[in-house]
């Protein structure tokens, strides 16, 4: 038998389509239209919220037959914000400029949706390997969504990838700009980022008819 066993394997695929947690479940919402004008505020936030819901997901399931029932949000909440402070001190450390673009964010992700649903939902009754696989999966479904929105947020609106003109320069009219093309301004306010969202969604359940039905 593999490593990953085709169920296994079922709860990294599944979020990352069918399951999606922002566009079919439509959790951690927030994050995908505040920090999401900038590809790489939506790389660095995929990759907070993959450490915190992987590791966090292990912890909880290794606890979770000495957790009183009573106390469960609490402890819950204790292991994501520690988890979450590591995150926060890294960035200050070695990415403090993006730290400060980021800024509250990074905080909220203690109370965004997905990590405390998976801790609650699946880590709580499964095993350390399994509540792994679920936090990775969910993860990267997560990541998708941001990386998708970041990409034309950043592209139609500023020209450039990762900081990078790919457009052309806008001052010295090179490239598309020399053709009249104008940055999208509308694209880096937040209300761009749910339009974004919501075409995302039509075309997965466009895609898939199930999804309509549910």
């Amino acid at each position: 038998m593999g490593l990953l066993s085709k169920k296994d394997a079922k709860l990294i695929t599944d979020p990352l389509a069918d399951n999606n947690p922002i566009t079919i479940q439509v959790l951690g919402i927030c994050s995908a239209l505040a920090i999401t004008a900038e590809l790489q505020a939506s790389i660095v936030m995929s990759i907070s919220v993959l450490f915190v819901l992987g590791v966090g997901n292990v912890v909880i399931s290794l606890m979770r037959n000495i957790i009183p029932s009573k106390i469960r949000i609490i402890v819950q909440l204790i292991v994501v914000a520690t988890l979450v402070i590591i995150v926060d001190q890294v960035l200050k450390a070695f990415a403090y400029e993006l730290s400060k673009t980021l800024s509250v964010f990074v905080g909220l992700i203690i109370t965004n949706c997905i990590i405390m649903g998976r801790f609650e939902a699946f880590a709580l009754g499964n095993g350390p390997w399994k509540s792994f696989l679920d936090g990775i999966g969910n993860a990267l479904g997560y990541a998708v969504i941001l990386i998708i929105v970041g990409f034309f947020r950043e592209l139609l609106g500023s020209g450039t990838l990762l900081g990078i003109k790919v457009l052309g320069d806008p001052i010295e009219k090179t490239g598309l700009y020399a053709l009249g093309y104008e940055n999208n301004g509308f694209m880096l306010l937040s209300p761009m980022a749910l339009i974004v969202v919501g075409i995302i969604i039509w075309v997965q359940r466009s895609r898939n008819k199930a999804l309509i039905e549910d």
